[in-house]
């Protein structure tokens, strides 16, 4: 290792080269990134569709399946509600200790919460314990994604060459939609491969117990990492910040409000999209009565779209810059809103899959730049916290209770009203980005200033 200069004394040079860690290749970034998110994803939505498929006939009382489905959409909030506390507890451990350590932790949460539901006693078994012991088990995963998200999204920008930043933070957000493709791909292939007695007895419980793998996977992949080039600059600075949650809410309250609403609109899409349409297209009664495998497939093919148009938003937001790309994206959802009643109304296949298709690559879009764009809002010593609070106060305002409104707003007034919703926070969100300002050229090597302007 060089030198740090001429006129360094010898007796600090030791200090000088801790301060310049071995920095990680970035094939290794990237894929540990995308590895990490895309397992912890697979278990939030794993959850997410067993709360519309299984849920609401194993763990709650017999009687009101509308009532049962609202309560089973209730206890999925419940990890919205835990994502802020998550993102301050591993926010800060992650600004303290390093990106590395927090992230094998995050993981390591939620990945036990998620086995843990698939070995729970159901309602008949033990009664009301059994929604109780759900909801916990819902709190830890929601715990474990707040602090994934902020550490996976630093990781990966924090060592991605300036002009690239956006592109590379699209790798741990494409953890979304491969969780999501893979969650569903196994829930279609048990329905496909055993009764709907059988399933509902315990082949439900599969998907939740695959994870003690992807748990092993994921810490191999995160543990042969180095710290991450930026936060080594705070450790060998010594501006390591004491309690990183009131450092953020103190000095960069703004920008985890504008972070917040910038991604309220990308929350409460994704929602709509996927938990909302799975139980609105399958509901036989108030819904389009679809048979479960065949709307599985439908969210598939619509995925794949989310996770093209993921990269391509990088690209674009490095070229053109985060604002103006959100901008646009965030009037097309805008005017989708409009279309949803027709599209998801119609029933039919081309509608039903027109809806699906652009809902979810419009997703992309919106939710490809988001790790660039948060983390850029905030100095480093805080950045883990400031960006983790923005993302996880989003999803707590926009997604938690998102499928519960949608499901009463579609049974009490229609589908159009849903579409309003959507409207209604898309208009927040691009409010948001008009007070807003670009941050592509933000200098997150600088322990110090939030955005250069």
């Amino acid at each position: 290792m060089t030198d740090v200069s001429a006129d360094t004394p010898s007796s600090r040079r030791p200090q000088a080269d801790a301060a310049q860690p071995p920095t990680n290749p970035k094939r290794k970034v990237l894929t540990a990134s995308l590895v990490g998110t895309s397992i912890e994803f697979y278990d939030f939505y794993v959850y997410a569709t067993a709360a519309v498929l299984v849920f609401p006939y194993l763990f709650f009382p017999e009687g009101d399946m509308m009532a049962a489905r609202l309560q089973s959409l209730a206890t999925f909030a419940i990890a919205f509600v835990a994502r802020p506390i998550g993102s301050w507890v591993f926010g800060h451990f992650g600004d303290r200790i390093g990106r590395k350590a927090t992230l094998v932790a995050s993981l390591l949460t939620m990945g036990i919460a998620t086995v843990a539901i698939g070995l729970l006693p159901t309602y008949a078994q033990i009664g009301v314990f059994a929604p109780l012991l759900l909801a916990l088990c819902r709190f830890g995963q929601g715990l474990g994604l707040g602090g994934e998200w902020g550490g996976a999204a630093l990781l990966a920008t924090e060592n991605a060459p300036p002009a690239k930043r956006a592109f590379y933070g699209t790798f741990p957000q494409l953890g979304a939609p491969i969780g999501f493709f893979l969650a569903n791909a196994v829930f279609l292939t048990l329905s496909q491969t055993m009764s709907d007695e059988t399933f509902l007895a315990y082949g439900w419980r599969i998907p939740f117990l695959i994870s003690i793998a992807l748990i092993v996977i994921g810490l191999w992949v995160r543990l042969t990492l180095h710290e991450t080039p930026a936060f080594a600059k705070v450790i060998a600075s010594g501006e390591r910040v004491k309690t990183p949650i009131v450092e953020v809410f103190r000095h960069n309250w703004s920008a985890v409000l504008i972070g917040t609403l910038i991604m309220l609109a990308t929350y409460v899409l994704f929602y709509l999209m996927t938990v909302f349409s799975l139980g609105f297209g399958t509901d036989a009664e108030t819904g389009l009565g679809y048979e479960r495998s065949q709307f599985l497939v439908f969210l598939l093919i619509g995925v794949v779209f989310f996770a093209v148009f993921t990269p391509i938003a990088g690209i674009l937001a490095d070229r053109f810059g985060r604002r103006p790309t959100l901008i646009t994206v965030t009037a097309a959802i805008i005017v989708f809103g409009f279309a949803m009643g027709p599209l998801l109304g119609s029933g039919s296949t081309v509608g039903v899959m027109a809806f699906l298709i652009i809902g979810l690559s419009l997703m992309g879009l919106t939710f490809g730049p988001m790790a660039a764009v948060l983390p850029e809002l905030f100095p480093t010593r805080v950045r883990y916290t400031g960006a983790s609070a923005a993302y996880n106060l989003a999803g707590l305002f926009g997604a938690s209770f998102a499928p519960y409104i949608a499901t009463w707003l579609a049974g009490t007034f229609g589908l159009a009203w849903v579409g309003g919703y959507l409207i209604l926070v898309g208009v927040i969100t691009l409010i948001a980005l008009l007070i807003g300002r670009e941050t592509r050229d933000a200098d997150l090597d600088d322990i110090s200033t939030k955005v250069t302007r």
